[in-house]
């Protein structure tokens, strides 16, 4: 008997993304979506395109919610996808055929071609930017509330760059500001937890090395405009976990007016 694969997708309120998702993995022999209790219609939407939906809830722990999809995946082959992703046709065949295939001791990475403002980009650390989602489901969990870091025992093997994941990471600007809020804010927790401190000086050196490292040396300027715009941002986003780091051990109180 040949082997099988099951596509498991994590999603909360994502109606305007899903059905795009599901449509590039109609080849899996089973779509699991993890749901985490959609106010929209993600779960409608979901059903209606033939993905089994069990509604678990995220509490804040993406690794958690992540080994809770392979423990429901009926097959021997797992390929996680995030709503806000999509299958290329060229890894489409790919994925088939390393799982008709079925050699369990290896793990597959895929790249990530990124769009924004419906522009790939493929400068400035943007691309190809390797993640695994394609393994053997025995033994495999899953740890990390934020950045999840996937746990098994497969030699790792990294599929050609032209085989790669399409992600729009995303909405509008308010989507990049929000997300740039909230990474900072837990950039800033880690390295607190790690024993690390911030100083003046942080603020001012390391957001201008890492927008010229995404700019000049990455080639930030090849994906024009908003390569440009990016690597601005990422000044700004750079600074801001500084900043939060020196402040996170200190106080806002108010203090009353002198009299």
């Amino acid at each position: 008997m040949s082997a099988k694969l099951t596509v498991l997708i994590l999603a909360k309120n994502e109606e305007k993304n899903i059905a795009d998702c599901l449509r590039s993995v109609q080849f899996a022999d089973e779509i699991i979506v993890i749901d985490d209790f959609s106010e929209d219609k993600t779960a409608e939407i979901s059903k209606l395109m033939g993905a089994r939906v069990v509604q678990h809830a995220l509490a804040g722990n993406w690794g958690g919610q992540q080994t809770f999809a392979i423990q429901q995946a009926s097959h021997e082959w797992i390929y996680f996808l995030d709503a806000d992703e999509r299958v290329s046709k060229r890894l489409a065949e790919k994925i088939k055929e390393l799982v008709v295939k079925d050699d369990r001791r290896y793990a597959y990475c895929n790249a990530r071609l990124n769009y924004f403002w419906n522009q790939p980009l493929r400068h400035g650390g943007w691309f190809p930017d390797y993640v695994v989602r394609l393994l053997p489901a025995k033994g495999t969990y899953v740890t990390g509330f934020v950045h999840p870091q996937f746990h098994h025992d497969y030699e790792e093997v990294k599929l050609p760059s032209s085989e790669h994941i399409i992600h729009y990471p995303y909405r509008d600007w308010n989507h990049y500001f929000n997300k740039l809020n909230f990474y900072t804010t837990l950039a800033a927790e880690k390295m607190q937890e790690q024993g690390k401190k911030a100083h003046l000086i942080d603020f001012i050196m390391h957001p201008l090395w890492a927008s010229f490292r995404m700019y000049f040396l990455r080639g930030g300027w090849r994906d024009g405009r908003i390569g440009f715009v990016l690597a601005c941002f990422h000044y700004f986003y750079t600074m801001a976990k500084y900043v939060k780091l020196y402040y996170l051990d200190k106080e806002n109180e108010h203090v009353g007016d002198e009299k």
